[in-house]
């Protein structure tokens, strides 16, 4: 069996169906591990979403931001901003089997040689704590009080890992970090406020995955999120978010002892993401302020 991970699709079908068929991808032979966003910013989030629940076992999604962002949405979160896009699911028949599917998504997968998060881990935690917040997560997530969950998940605060942590401050910090999370200062406090390429950076932050005192795993750690990261091989990680939307590519990794690439170029919906964008993070910065 080939395992494949799948950068970040965000509603860009078309895109996924030939990448699929440039890795002639098996859905009964094959396992595909996509790394969040699913939804949001592309044309066709519903055939997407419908889709990669139609491969059942043959495929495995953690929670990216834009998903949590259609939970919230779903259960009408006030001040949730909803794009089309989203829109269109929120108003399909099989709407309420989508978004059940959707919330029992983990927010971290892994086997024996790797395991994938959509944007981070904070450099406290070793891969026991990091599975241990994340179950801690998935249950309140697919549990009977999930709207309470999705009510306070936003807001940027608090933005350093604390055992002291409890309640809904804890959940919110774990989901920022899963879902969310870029850059660190040296302490391993969350920065929201840059999202820039490596190097472009303030000079008191440094990537997650580059602290230097930063928990090693015994296996390598997948994920997305990062577009202007771009793809990205080293300090024990694979980015994988090439930038399908914004006219880059969707990529592909093989996982296993020899890991092999593959990318499609796409043409992207540029104007239209970059202005979705600005005003996605603006909901944000001012939900986080209110916070």
């Amino acid at each position: 069996m080939a395992i494949y991970a799948i950068g970040d699709v965000q509603g860009c079908y078309d895109e996924l169906i030939r990448l699929l068929d440039t890795i002639a991808f098996n859905e009964h032979n094959d396992q595909l591990w996509f790394v969040g966003d699913l939804v949001n910013r592309g044309p066709k989030s519903l055939q997407t979403l419908r889709f990669i629940k139609s491969l059942g076992s043959s495929a495995v999604a953690v929670l990216g931001n834009h998903d949590m962002h259609l939970l919230a949405a779903a259960c009408s979160v006030p001040s949730t901003n909803t794009k089309v896009a989203l829109k269109e699911v929120l108003a399909a028949t099989d709407r309420d089997e989508l978004i059940d599917w959707l919330r029992h998504r983990p927010l971290f997968h892994h086997d024996e040689h790797f395991c994938m998060v959509h944007a981070g881990i904070p450099p406290q935690w070793d891969f026991n704590q990091t599975k241990k917040m994340a179950e801690m997560v998935q249950k309140a997530l697919q549990g009977n009080d999930y709207r309470s969950l999705l009510k306070g998940m936003y807001g940027n605060k608090p933005d350093i890992w604390s055992p002291m942590l409890r309640g809904k401050p804890r959940l919110r910090f774990i989901i920022n970090c899963f879902t969310r999370m870029r850059y660190c200062d040296k302490y391993g406090r969350l920065d929201f406020n840059f999202n820039g390429t490596p190097g472009s950076q303030p000079e008191n932050l440094m990537p997650w995955f580059a602290l230097p005192n930063r928990k090693k795993f015994g296996m390598k750690i997948v994920f997305g999120h990062w577009s202007s990261l771009g793809y990205h091989e080293g300090d024990n990680c694979y980015a994988i978010d090439t930038g399908c939307l914004w006219g880059g590519q969707l990529t592909a990794l093989r996982l296993g002892e020899q890991v092999e690439r593959f990318s499609i170029d796409c043409s992207g919906r540029r104007g239209v993401a970059i202005f979705a964008k600005a005003c996605f993070e603006d909901i944000l910065s001012k939900q986080a302020a209110k916070t």
